[in-house]
């Protein structure tokens, strides 16, 4: 039997790899002992706060400790990376955010292929971004912005959370989508994967225990503080939008010429 490399969680979504072993044994057997969840960015973020949400719900409902690591750095390449090269018995897993999808285009040389070497469980939430601009700024809504910026082409600054992030992809996306032209000012902070290799049993578990979270009030609840849009559904429904993710901030990251610091 092939083995997947490993499993993920997506802004709160979670996955594993399964050993030599008897599905049904395996499947009844998980997790045999604390689970790691590494999240890529620095602690109070978005993606952390969702880690720590979510942790105590699988601690109580799988029986074991889901612990959150956090692993910055690489624009999110050194977390994934430990978690690929962990052992894959699904007892480290990966807090997927946008980073994610953009660095499969934006870095030439990655030691791991997310797609082929991470394999998904369940999409948990969608975080919107908002535009702010200062109360001085003559343009109030969208529209007015979009033109605002065309009659002063390259006159306007936006910032974000440094090159290649969530954060200044998506504003090139804007601009792309808006036909403006703007200067980016980088600041230091702020594809189906391959399920079939799995028995699908660990993946099913831990794929109803996050459902089963997110149909939680409380946790609901939460996230609808946060401006959070629920996912969940199938390992399959995350790996469709992994693979849609993948495509899109590949084709912002050609079309603008975007490089790797």
């Amino acid at each position: 039997m092939k083995l997947p490399r490993r499993n993920f969680l997506h802004l709160a979504a979670g996955a594993a790899a399964l050993p030599v072993a008897s599905r049904v044994a395996w499947a009844q057997t998980y997790p045999a002992r604390p689970v790691r969840i590494i999240v890529t960015t620095t602690p109070g973020g978005a993606p952390d706060i969702l880690a720590r949400l979510m942790g105590p719900w699988l601690s109580e409902r799988l029986g074991q400790q889901f612990v959150v690591e956090n692993r910055p750095g690489g624009g999110s390449n050194i977390g994934t990376e430990a978690v690929v090269r962990a052992p894959p018995d699904g007892h480290t897993l990966l807090l997927v955010t946008t980073n994610n999808a953009i660095n499969m285009t934006l870095y030439d040389k990655l030691n791991f292929n997310f797609i082929r070497d991470i394999a998904p469980v369940a999409g948990v939430v969608r975080v919107p971004n908002v535009m702010e601009v200062n109360p001085s700024f003559p343009a109030k809504t969208a529209p007015e912005f979009i033109a605002y910026a065309k009659a002063n082409p390259n006159k306007l600054n936006f910032g974000s959370g440094g090159n290649g992030t969530a954060s200044h992809m998506q504003f090139e996306l804007f601009k792309l989508m808006s036909g403006v032209s703007m200067v980016h000012v980088p600041y230091r902070g702020s594809a189906p994967a391959l399920t079939d290799l799995l028995s699908g049993q660990i993946l099913e578990k831990l794929n109803n225990a996050i459902n089963a979270g997110l149909a939680d009030p409380k946790i609901k609840a939460r996230l609808a503080e946060m401006g959070g849009m629920l996912l969940a559904g199938s390992p399959a429904d995350f790996g469709k939008l992994i693979a849609e993710e993948t495509d899109k901030w590949g084709q912002v990251i050609r079309t603008a010429n975007i490089k790797a610091e």
